[in-house]
């Protein structure tokens, strides 16, 4: 995987808020993130090579695949919106697979001549900037005589997961099939000798998981890849890109060839100016070619917008692929797949031990299914073959809840609801009727469930592991009987069946029975460039690198006073800066305040601070929090609480 910078799309920045994205990627990568954003932007502005779609594809397809691929091909351009949906229909059911990213750099996972490196796993070769020469000479340590593919398939399978996508090369350049085009792989360079792909492929065939491939542009190790690493220029080695342009066409024909029942294949490292959209779509019409049922992802091409991964119109890509992060809101029409780690790397490193909960990774694959996206959830295995207990074990806790709960989450579309303070809901036709499927992770303290903002006649409820109870109507909500306990430490579902489709009323935050104020950073609007919304652990406004961003709610005050304005958030040391809380009437300013952020720890240490007082009158507001001024980063909002002073 990349450590890609954010860059905005403009499918991004519609007046639906597309341009709001969940960010849970660690503020420790900012540096990084920043590094490659920057290389990144100059992609769209130094002239590529263009190969269009003469480029020579040097692997034959066999007699029986061609035929069955040339009279079966469509090419994208003329490809049906019902054509696309059947094509589609399996992943969008799928919702949930398995990343593995495996190869040398499993063997030195995170160390290099006895120090710890820097970064992600997968990335030492770069962050240790180890030449070619001293790097290849691993292929010869690589013997995974653990490995087991049956094994793998069935851990995927057990957690519930539908499909798995895995590294045929990373930006390395190592393959772990028999590539004919090269003796860098796993058959020809290492003791172990076995086609690693073709294991896993013939297994996923027995045990009924779609398999895919992740197939890396960016490749350090080939002579005719360009632009070089500065630290291994290899001046007496010539490259010829174009060279190494057909030399991808023809791997890739390779995989699609050997393995003809391939569901995806997973592009990456498009971002280096080398790469063109000149080239990628050719790319993409290779693939649709020899597979005409093949799902290809965005990064195939140069539209994607970063790590937010959605593409600009016009650029090849079935689907969008956000990297660490879950988009804010749902995207109505728009397919895409949020990739994630379990912990802080793609590849094994043996220093990462920062793994988040079973209950996080639950609550994320819901999260992504609540907002219309496919989850798609990663394992390193170590350097013998491998995936670390660690992952077996969540894998394991969230595979549970899916036989219990799978219901709300395969085949399901996003909820109809912008946000719920409880939890998330997911949804599907029920002949004329909705089934909504209530995900809860805050228990309700009083034993009932309510659905904000919904004018559909209930017709029945149900709890997930729990039998059948009652659902009506309560003012603009729907109350259901829940009980006082859940029924699952990660989130108990809730089914709720309601008549015709949703029609969702739009409420503004209310003033609780304690006269508080309360707005959450998950009912917040985000409006600018980078500020977004961190989903589980933190529930914040983070990545708030900008001083034009700025946060808004839409709030109804109910009774008039002085009220003291109280803010909650985390700022690591070396960022903050002043920002202003403003209620809004009618475009006009009606009270304000303004403070300087509070210093925490880090970015996930969350304090509490009296910003000011205001006097506010009854009646509707928009609450704004804006930068004044700010150094690097403003900081993580998690709530702004208005309270009545005495």
């Amino acid at each position: 995987m990349n450590m890609l910078g954010i860059m905005r799309g403009r499918s991004m920045r519609t007046a639906a808020g597309l341009a709001c994205v969940a960010g849970l990627v660690s503020w420790s990568t900012l540096a990084v993130a920043r590094e490659f954003q920057r290389e990144a932007a100059q992609a769209y502005h130094c002239a590529g090579i263009s190969l269009g779609g003469s480029t020579a594809v040097v692997v034959p397809v066999s007699v029986s695949d061609a035929g069955e691929a040339t009279s079966a091909a469509q090419p994208a351009a003329h490809e049906t919106a019902e054509q696309r949906d059947a094509r589609m229909k399996w992943w969008r059911e799928a919702r949930f697979g398995m990343f593995i990213h495996w190869g040398l750099y499993s063997i030195p996972a995170g160390e290099w001549k006895g120090k710890e490196v820097g970064g992600i796993g997968e990335w030492i070769m770069n962050s240790a900037q180890i030449p070619v020469a001293e790097y290849e000479p691993l292929a010869k340590q690589f013997n995974p005589v653990k490995f087991n593919a049956a094994e793998w398939v069935s851990i995927a399978k057990r957690a519930g997961m539908k499909y798995i996508v895995i590294t045929s090369k990373h930006h390395d350049g190592f393959c772990l099939w028999d590539s004919k085009l090269t003796d860098y792989d796993v058959m020809d360079a290492t003791p172990f000798k076995r086609d690693i792909l073709r294991e896993l492929y013939d297994e996923c065939q027995k045990q009924g998981v779609t398999m895919c491939f992740y197939h890396s542009i960016m490749d350090w190790h080939h002579p005719d890849y360009l632009p070089r690493r500065p630290w291994d220029p290899r001046p007496d080695v010539k490259a010829d890109f174009p060279k190494y342009v057909e030399h991808l066409r023809g791997q890739v024909t390779e995989l699609l060839t050997n393995f003809p029942k391939t569901g995806i294949l997973w592009f990456d490292g498009e971002w280096e100016n080398t790469w063109t959209h000149e080239q990628g779509g050719p790319l993409y019409d290779l693939c649709r070619t020899l597979a005409p049922n093949v799902i290809v992802n965005n990064r195939v091409d140069k539209g994607r917008g970063g790590m937010a991964g959605m593409s600009d119109a016009g650029f090849a890509g079935d689907y969008g692929t956000p990297e660490q992060e879950i988009p804010a809101t749902g995207m109505p029409g728009v397919d895409w797949e949020s990739c994630m780690t379990m912990n802080d790397t793609w590849g094994f490193k043996k220093s990462d031990h920062n793994w988040k909960s079973a209950t996080t990774l639950v609550r994320m694959l819901i999260e992504t299914s609540s907002k219309g996206g496919n989850f798609l959830l990663n394992v390193g295995p170590t350097s013998e073959g491998i995936i670390p207990p660690e992952s077996v074990g969540r894998l394991a806790e969230v595979g549970k809840w899916i036989n219990v709960n799978g219901e709300a989450i395969y085949g399901t579309h996003a909820g109809p609801f912008k946000k719920l303070g409880w939890g998330r809901a997911t949804a599907r036709k029920d002949g004329a009727n909705t089934a909504l499927y209530l995900c809860v992770f805050d228990w309700p303290g009083d034993g009932v469930l309510r659905v904000p903002g919904i004018a559909n006649r209930p017709i029945s409820a149900a709890i997930f592991g729990g039998g059948e109870t009652m659902a009506r109507r309560d003012g603009d909500d729907i109350a259901i009987k829940v009980g006082n306990a859940p029924r699952n430490p990660h989130a108990t579902v809730v089914k709720l069946v309601i008549e015709g489709e949703p029609q969702v009323i739009e409420k503004p935050v209310r003033m609780g029975a304690d006269g508080v104020l309360s707005a959450m950073a998950i009912d917040a609007e985000v409006v600018g460039r980078t500020a977004r919304f961190e989903g589980e652990p933190k529930n914040a406004i983070g990545w708030w690198m900008d001083a034009k961003d700025s946060v808004k709610w839409n709030v109804e005050v109910s009774k008039a006073g002085t009220y003291a304005i109280e803010v909650e958030s985390a700022c690591a040391p070396g960022n903050g800066g002043v920002y202003r809380v403003e209620f809004v009437r009618d475009g006009t300013v009606q009270a304000a305040v303004e403070s300087s952020v509070k210093q925490t720890k880090g970015w996930d240490d969350f304090a509490r601070q009296i910003a000011g007082t205001v006097g506010l009158q009854p009646g509707r507001y928009e609450l704004h929090v804006r930068a004044v001024k700010m150094e690097n980063a403003l900081m993580n909002l998690r709530r702004v609480t208005a309270r009545a002073n005495p």
